[in-house]
């Protein structure tokens, strides 16, 4: 099963209530995508200590949040090497997609960038 792999500029759609992006996702999922992301995406957005992310808190039920384990840290950074980009966040991110996945994302052309240089067949769908 294919699946939406969400990065910040997901995330922060949807904690600002985009209602393009909350339907996107609830179009997903009912045509039976996953929605999957990693803890670092999280850490990236999540600030909530008064429950004020209450539509990001929602999203977060339904997303299937990965850890990032030590070896998941060596794979991001020789990602990053061959790439010759910097964003550890976002080579995990990349490193979660398998082929006919989709990475949403506020930075398609990073993302890109770590497609290509891990020569997987995901597609980059800009937020």
């Amino acid at each position: 099963m294919s699946a939406l792999i969400l990065d910040s500029g997901a995330l922060v759609a949807v904690d600002r209530d985009d209602r393009a992006m909350i339907a996107r996702l609830l179009a997903a999922q009912q045509h039976g995508l996953d929605l999957r992301s990693n803890a670092m995406v999280v850490a990236q957005v999540w600030r909530d200590r008064h429950g004020r992310q209450a539509s990001l808190a929602r999203l977060l039920r339904a997303v299937d949040v990965r850890p990032v384990d030590p070896a998941d840290g060596r794979r991001a950074g020789e990602l990053l090497a061959i790439a010759g980009t910097s964003d550890a966040v976002d080579a995990t991110v990349v490193l979660l997609a398998g082929p006919g996945d989709r990475i949403v994302t506020g930075d398609p052309a990073d993302l890109a960038r770590l497609v290509s240089a891990a020569a997987s067949r995901v597609v980059i769908v800009p937020c």
